[in-house]
């Protein structure tokens, strides 16, 4: 059993797992020119080889995702069983609990228990909580292994106003794509993962990975919580579809601009525009699309480099 309390602010990572390394809370992050998170391909926990065969016949072995079982107690109260690669799985709770709006912004979290042999995260806190007849009322959404998204968080998503001073770029666009996509990551590796990014200007910050999108931008959230880092001046990145649940959560961080490189769900649109979120998709390279928030881009050019392909990725 491993846990840490609130005035911590984080754990050592002891042998085998993954968790926050205590560090000073920090809103502004513009010192940082590299990850202060990124994935970590070779840790032998979160893949493993299997054999097979491949087209020709020829025997091959393959690096493939591990996927584990994390059941999420809020105090005494079971949640959620959640599937997932089983890194940070204190920023994975907490960020879930945040996105289900089971966690508000100023309550205390006085420690948070996690049990690797019994696969289970408990985050306990000051104020006491009973959810049980929200469990009961839910919406399911298009995310990934389980994606939930309780009715009562659509109050919460029509109170929240966005900054509308916030800016892109499209140089910081093409930077953050070049560098989140030539980083060393699991989906590099093995593939069948999704990536989220907190980034700020041009630079990648917070680099998660899980079976489901929705998992990475839970850790990021819960990341952003015990740290204390400020949702203003940021950019968040997703590997996959632009959904109804990828807006709803960025949303609720309040954070005014969503980007990924795949493509947009009609829900996923028409809950941004309601928000005045900035959505871009099919980023490659220059080339991208925004279908709401465009009076935040900033149109200022750059040529394409030599190792740039047509299609926006590059070689080597």
């Amino acid at each position: 059993m491993v846990c840490y309390a609130e005035k911590e602010r984080g754990v050592l990572s002891p042998p085998g797992l993954m968790f926050l390394v205590t560090e000073s809370a920090t809103g502004h992050i513009s010192p940082m020119s590299k990850f202060i998170v990124q994935p970590d391909p070779n840790d032998s926990r979160l893949t493993r080889q299997v054999s097979g065969r491949d087209h020709e016949g020829r025997e091959v072995d393959l690096d493939v995702i591990m996927e584990r079982p994390l059941t999420l107690f809020l105090n005494n109260q079971e949640i959620v069983t959640m599937m997932t690669i089983g890194d940070y799985p204190d920023c994975l709770a907490v960020g879930y609990l945040l996105n289900q709006n089971m966690l508000h912004a100023d309550d205390v979290i006085t420690g948070i228990d996690v049990d690797e042999d019994l696969e289970v995260v408990v985050v306990r806190t000051e104020r006491e909580t009973d959810f049980e007849d929200k469990l009961k009322k839910k919406t399911l959404t298009s995310g990934c292994a389980q994606g939930t998204v309780f009715g009562v968080l659509m109050e919460k998503f029509d109170s929240i106003r966005l900054p509308e001073d916030a800016v892109l770029k499209t140089s910081w666009l093409r930077t953050l794509n070049k560098r989140i996509n030539t980083a060393p990551s699991l989906y590099l590796k093995a593939g069948g993962i999704h990536g989220c990014v907190l980034c700020e200007e041009d630079r990648p910050l917070i680099y998660m990975e899980d079976v489901g999108r929705h998992n990475a931008i839970d850790k990021i959230a819960g990341y952003m919580f015990l740290k204390n880092i400020l949702a203003r001046g940021k950019i968040f990145y997703t590997t996959g579809r632009l959904t109804s649940e990828m807006v709803i959560k960025t949303v609720q961080m309040s954070i005014p601009v969503l980007i990924s490189r795949s493509g947009f769900t009609a829900w996923g649109v028409d809950l941004a525009r309601r928000a005045g979120l900035t959505l871009v998709g099919r980023v490659r390279g220059k080339r991208f699309i925004v279908l709401s928030g465009e009076d935040r881009i900033i149109y200022d050019g750059g040529e394409m480099e030599e190792n740039e392909d047509r299609d926006g990725t590059f070689a080597g």
